[in-house]
Parts: structure tokens; C-alpha cells; sequence
């Protein structure tokens, strides 16, 4: 997943920028204040890692801006998969602490068993202790973890599965690992639900001079080593589209108002920080542009609007058509 602790007042950009994750809170905290994006230093073969506290704070936010509308087309789908009798098998990729698992398992008629990758044991914890018991009509939903990358599904390593999920995952993910996800799930023959992906538009009311530059520098930031950022969606719809699935796409913004102050803060200090880190001539304006809209949210004044899209590819099932 793809998206850390503050005290509040005017934030140490200094602090916040040393190692900025695309969507996060600034991993090294003000003083004062509680890492919550990376627990522990990680190795030279480890990747960042994103703790649960910020993971639980926004899964609110996610589970209410997920698109409903997509959710027809996959139970049809799945319904009419051969030889699925028995319960669905669904693998979530980057499944964090399990918000997807906890949103969607009890939207779906049937058996369920849920295989959870994830790069991090340490979540993959978590996503087990606080995974979903049952499905929508009451049916039974197991849970295993495995710890994976991405990059390196293959089409065996979906063998016999109904439904690939992800979230806030395909914007940090390079052209090449998209095209491996999409050429898995075709040839898995199974349809994949990836949610909540950046779309390189933000909002905020009232507007401020200085939001978009700080939302290109963002944008810019999100790009790097070739990562796709704002472009995954399309990205991701192209190459659905070119191993013969049919492709939905829906909106899926998050609507912050006063009731989500503290993820909204959160996000501003990741915002903002990704977006120094991007371009370092404006750290003296970003210092003030950040203080300005922490106090117009600590004031219940500041509304932020971060659009998100969420894409159904209904691959072709193997044997069948789609």
C-alpha cells in the first residue's frame, strides 16, 4: 500500500523530507511527535514500511470511497466461474493490515478463503488477526498470509484463483510489475479488483495560490525510478485491455471534511513533504502553505477532496469466454 504521526503547529519540513513515501505522512516525525509510517530501520534489502496506525486511520476513508458501482459486475462474474462450487479463493496483493479483506468479504455471497501477500510479516500479522469470519450470507471466510512481491506473480502463483485484489497499490508500481500483475490475472483467468489508485487530482477548500505547484510537484515525485503515479490508471487499463480482459473504471475520491481532521493532517504533512522533497526551492513557501492549512484543519475549516480510481478487469476465465 501506498500511503505518519504529527503534533500539530508548524511543521520541521527539514525533519519530514528524509524519506518521504509517496502518500505518506514524513516517516521521520517532529519532535515530539510518534512515527507511524516506518517501524523500524529497515535493511538494505527491505522496503519501507508502513505501520498499522496510519494504515487503521485511513481505512475509514477507503472503506467509503471504494466504488459500490463495480461491485455487480464482479458478483456476476464470480458467480458464473466454472467449478467454483465449493467458495471462492481471492488473493490480495499488498494487503497491508487487511482493510480490503474487511471491506469486501462481506459484500460477497459464499465460501470465501482469502490469501493475503504482502512484503511485510509484521502486517501480515495483523491482516490475519483482524481478518473477516464470514461472508455476506453468513457463509464461512478463512484466511492464510504469504509473504510475496509483487513483481514476481506468475500465472501459477494464481493458480486456482476466483478474484485478484489490491489497494492504493498500482501507483507504486513500474510499467514492467504492471504488466507481470495483468499478465498473471490473464492467464490465472480471473478477474482482478484494484481500488483506490491515485489520480493525480487534489482538491482543497478554500483554495490556496501555491496548490498547484504543490500537487505537481506531488505528481512529479509519485513518477520517480519509473514508478507510474497518476498514470497507473490508464496504465493499468491498458494492459488489462491488451491480455483481452474488459476494463470498468469508477471513481473513488476520499472526501475529508472536519470528521477525518486527523487523517487530513496526516496526508497535508505526506503532501507537502513529497512535494519538497521534489522540489526543494519551495521549502520556505511549502513551510508557510503547510502551517496556513494545518490551522484551517485544526478549525474544522478545511475540506480536501483526493481522487482515487477504481478498476474491475474481467479477464477472460480459462477454458471460457468472458
Amino acid at each position: 500500500m501506498a500511503e505518519g504521526a504529527g503534533s500539530g503547529g508548524t511543521p520541521a519540513l527539514g525533519q519530514a523530507v528524509g524519506a518521504v513515501i509517496p502518500g505518506a505522512g514524513p516517516s521521520v516525525p517532529a519532535a515530539g511527535s510518534r512515527p507511524t509510517v516506518k517501524l523500524r530501520e529497515a535493511g538494505p534489502d527491505d522496503p519501507p514500511r508502513y505501520a498499522p496506525e496510519w494504515l487503521e486511520l485511513r481505512e475509514p476513508a477507503d472503506a467509503a470511497a471504494r466504488a459500490h458501482d463495480l461491485l455487480d459486475p464482479l458478483r456476476i462474474r464470480l458467480a458464473n466461474l466454472p467449478g467454483k462450487s465449493g467458495g471462492v479463493v481471492i488473493h490480495d496483493l499488498g494487503c497491508g493490515t487487511g482493510s480490503m479483506g474487511r471491506w469486501l468479504a462481506p459484500r460477497l455471497d459464499g465460501a470465501q478463503h482469502w490469501i493475503l501477500h504482502d512484503r511485510d510479516p509484521y502486517l501480515l500479522h495483523f491482516a490475519a488477526v483482524a481478518s473477516p469470519r464470514s461472508a455476506a450470507d453468513g457463509s464461512r471466510v478463512s484466511t492464510e498470509t504469504r509473504r510475496g512481491d509483487v513483481a514476481r506473480l506468475t500465472p501459477d502463483a494464481l493458480q486456482g484463483a476466483s478474484l485478484v485484489t489490491a489497494s492504493a497499490l498500482l501507483d507504486v508500481l513500474t510499467r514492467e510489475e504492471l504488466d507481470t500483475l495483468a499478465a498473471a490475472c490473464a492467464g490465472a483467468g480471473c478477474p482482478a479488483l484494484l481500488t483506490l489508485s491515485v489520480a493525480g487530482r487534489v482538491e482543497l477548500t478554500p483554495s490556496h495560490p501555491l496548490d498547484a505547484e504543490i500537487a505537481q510537484a506531488f505528481n512529479d515525485h509519485q513518477r520517480r525510478d519509473g514508478l507510474l503515479g497518476p498514470d497507473a490508471v490508464t496504465a493499468a487499463a491498458e494492459a488489462f485491455s491488451e491480455q483481452g480482459a474488459t476494463v470498468r473504471l469508477h471513481p473513488s475520491p476520499w472526501r475529508l471534511g472536519p470528521e477525518q481532521a486527523a487523517l487530513t493532517e496526516q496526508w497535508l504533512r505526506g503532501w507537502v513533504g513529497a512535494a519538497v522533497e521534489q522540489r526543494p526551492d519551495l521549502r520556505v513557501p511549502a513551510e508557510a502553505y503547510l502551517a496556513d492549512r494545518l490551522a484551517a484543519c485544526a478549525a474544522g475549516e478545511l475540506r480536501v477532496t483526493v481522487h482515487h480510481t477504481d478498476l474491475l478487469a474481467l479477464c477472460r476465465p480459462v477454458g471460457g469466454a468472458s
